[in-house]
């Protein structure tokens, strides 16, 4: 090992050395290679220790990944309870603490172990998220493998999150479901589960392919969804008024949920740390339910169909 500035060049994007000693002043550098866990390169190629913690829109981003199963076990939970089915209730309210654990739990057991506090690398560009695409090969023959996760720990506590949550639901759900699920038959008691034994494995493959991707487009795919999913929801409900959403306490939680999906969008956005600046936004949360609710007596179609009779 010599000091840095007598060394060739490091080449790769995250090639990088790591510092072997330090002799006052003066830094003894190893090998051009890859980064140990926790570590990426600075811009003069040195390992660096990660050691900021994650902004508000990692945050942010973290929380929809942690959002994204709890989300889809309600989802397939309401779809598979039926109507008579008083389960429901219970079994979202289990999801939510199974997830909410396996969240607190991957917290705990990261970097440093024991706390609510992560460490991390600041993220700087979507390459970062892929830093298999970028090992170098200086004599096209041989490749320089410099594959580490930049981004640490965004990229791998996502898994570690998904990891927990499988755990933890398949330790409790099946004995609840089994104890209080009687109004479904045997074959449907379990459909909630089965399911989620399918989208978890879509999730890993969908944080391992696109991590990055999702990182920069979540506040807008919140967005869209939301308000798709809003929309598709009250008119499958035959919602045309605001009496119609006061019938039944569901639709007005359904509509909060949506809501509340709309806000942690719009908050997303705009990447300022500074919230007071965004919170004039969120009067646009409920704009589009309103707007629907407004125009929906103009659109049914039996309406249009007979006016359109009429009209010849």
């Amino acid at each position: 090992a010599a000091v840095v500035d007598i060394q060739p060049a490091c080449l790769g994007l995250y090639c990088g050395r790591v510092v072997l000693a330090v002799n006052g002043s003066v830094e003894f550098y190893g090998d051009c290679g890859v980064c140990p866990r926790g570590q990426r390169t600075d811009d003069n190629k040195i390992c660096r220790e990660c050691l900021g913690s994650p902004d508000r829109y990692d945050w942010l981003y973290l929380g929809f990944m942690a959002m994204l199963p709890l989300v889809l076990h309600w989802f397939f939970i309401e779809w598979y309870s039926g109507k008579k089915s008083s389960s429901a209730l219970l079994q979202h309210i289990t999801a939510l603490f199974e997830c909410s654990i396996a969240a607190i739990v991957t917290l705990l057991v990261s970097d440093p172990a024991g706390s609510l506090h992560i460490r991390s690398c600041k993220v700087k560009k979507l390459s970062d998220w892929y830093t298999m695409l970028y090992n170098p090969s200086p004599d096209y023959i041989t490749t320089v493998h410099c594959t580490h996760e930049a981004v640490y720990p965004l990229y791998t506590i996502v898994f570690i999150y998904y990891a927990f949550c499988l755990v933890l639901m398949m330790l409790l759900r099946p004995f609840l479901v089994k104890k209080i699920a009687c109004g479904l038959g045997k074959s449907d008691r379990f459909k909630s589960i089965y399911a989620a034994l399918y989208f978890f494995p879509v999730l890993t493959v969908l944080q391992a392919v696109g991590g990055g991707l999702l990182y920069y487009a979540f506040p807008y795919i919140i967005l869209v969804l939301s308000l798709v999913t809003l929309a598709v929801y009250l008119s499958a409900s035959e919602v045309e008024s605001f009496k119609d959403l006061l019938v039944r306490k569901k639709r007005l939680v359904v509509l909060f949920s949506h809501w509340l999906l709309h806000a942690y969008g719009i908050i997303s956005i705009p990447k300022l740390d500074k919230l007071e600046q965004d919170l004039p936004l969120l009067a646009l949360v409920p704009a589009p339910a309103i707007f629907y609710l407004m125009t929906a007596k103009y659109t049914e179609p039996s309406r249009i169909l007979s006016e359109g009779g009429n009209g010849h």
